[in-house]
């Protein structure tokens, strides 16, 4: 359907007579601009109780006070406005905000180009082809900063009581600060909820892993209301054990199966490799504890003179295996490994790789979150046999469980 009629726009094609699509451009420009003052001087009439070329009303406080020049970025490309003034300064016009210098959602476009990665000069690049606005480094991070106080009251936001599981991880990035350049981690914290849904709880940018740093990021969570977790499935983060052992004393800690067992093949020749991954294979697959320790015992007999260090991790860290035992495959399943949050990672990764150093912390979170609210779109559907899942930890996990249940 046309917004114009058909007859109004043959009169303007007639009394303008185009000749490229650039002419057509410029006339809609000139057009955009003419409306966009136009209705400035409506909101302007409204605030005050009288149209422009008109006499203030008598006993009137407030009065019209001439013109600001402004120029705003549009979708045509840059525009000349003339805001007009009243002379106590309480006009903010709705369609062009007092502080905005955008009418055209150049904005959300610079955003969303940040959230997928692409360098300050790549921005610049795509704007100005797009809109014929330049866009500055300086000013993509003006734009960005926008959404500081979104990325605050996610980071802030309240949590659910209880989650089933919690995957917990750090990820490593430079960051310059006063001059230098040191090393940062951003700490991902992703929770699967009684839903069966996967959800970020949250990103803490920080330096070295320490007990101390992983104790906060879990009190931060308790104030948020996460009153229990089941399991918390890591990797051999530093300090991991003993944080999660004084925030929430009643879960499960579950290292990476995946990742002990590559750390154990790393220790192995290539040509024993294959016979030793599928002698290794009667160790994670048992039916329960008892048996997956005989069966590791078998191990080292037969490769432990060979490969010492391949069962030395094992031994050490069994207090943090061994849990994976106690639950059925189905559930086993979503824990044996931290590669769900390997995978968002590999995501953050992707986006980031265009930073190889970044100018502030603010700067890595800002994409971070962005990042995360994009993969988190395709996050539509629960863990597979979910309904399996949840009735055998309920049979486990009763009483703790039972006051959480959604009925």
């Amino acid at each position: 359907m046309s917004v114009l009629p058909k007859e109004v726009v043959q009169e303007i094609v007639k009394e303008n007579n185009f000749q490229t699509p650039q002419e057509i451009i410029a006339f809609m420009k000139e057009s955009f601009r003419d409306v966009i003052q136009e209705m400035l001087e409506a909101e302007l009439e409204v605030e005050l109780g009288y149209a422009k070329g008109e006499n203030p009303p008598a006993g009137a406080e407030n009065t019209r006070n001439g013109y600001a020049p402004k120029t705003v970025r549009s979708e045509l490309g840059p525009i000349e406005l003339d805001i007009p003034r009243d002379r106590k300064g309480q006009f903010d016009p709705k369609i062009v905000p007092k502080y905005s210098r955008d009418v055209s959602g150049i904005e959300d476009k610079v955003i969303s180009l940040y959230a997928r990665g692409m360098s300050t000069r790549d921005i610049h690049d795509q704007i100005k082809d797009l809109y014929g606005v330049e866009i500055s480094a300086e000013m993509v991070s003006k734009i960005t900063d926008r959404i500081t106080p979104e990325i605050k009251e996610w980071q802030n936001r309240p949590l659910e009581r209880i989650y089933p599981l919690i995957f917990m991880d750090a990820i490593h990035y430079k960051v310059r600060e006063d001059g230098q350049i040191n090393k940062r981690a951003a700490y991902v914290v992703m929770g699967v909820n009684m839903e069966g849904n996967k959800d970020i709880l949250g990103i803490w940018i920080g330096d070295n892993e320490s007990a101390k740093f992983w104790l906060g990021i879990l009190n931060d969570l308790k104030n948020r209301g996460v009153e229990d977790v089941l399991v918390f499935c890591v990797d051999g983060l530093t300090g991991i054990k003993e944080a999660i052992e004084a925030a929430y004393p009643k879960a499960d800690i579950q290292r990476c199966i995946i990742h002990q067992l590559r750390n154990s093949f790393k220790y192995v020749s290539y040509k024993d490799i294959k016979e030793f991954a599928g002698d290794f294979k009667g160790v994670y697959t048992a039916a329960n504890e008892d048996i997956a320790l005989d069966k590791l015992c078998e191990l080292k007999d037969k490769w432990g003179k060979q490969y010492p260090y391949a069962f030395r991790s094992w031994e050490n860290n069994w207090d943090i295996l061994s849990p994976f035992f106690k639950y059925p495959n189905e559930v086993r399943k979503i824990m044996y490994t931290t590669n769900i949050i390997e995978g968002l990672n590999r995501q953050f990764r992707k986006v980031t790789k265009s930073k190889s150093v970044f100018p502030s912390d603010s700067s890595l979170e800002k994409m971070l979150y962005l990042a995360s609210m994009n993969i988190m779109k395709k996050w539509t559907q629960r863990y597979r046999n979910w309904d399996q899942v949840l009735n055998q930890l309920l049979i486990m996990y009763g009483e703790r469980l039972e006051s959480y249940v959604i009925n």
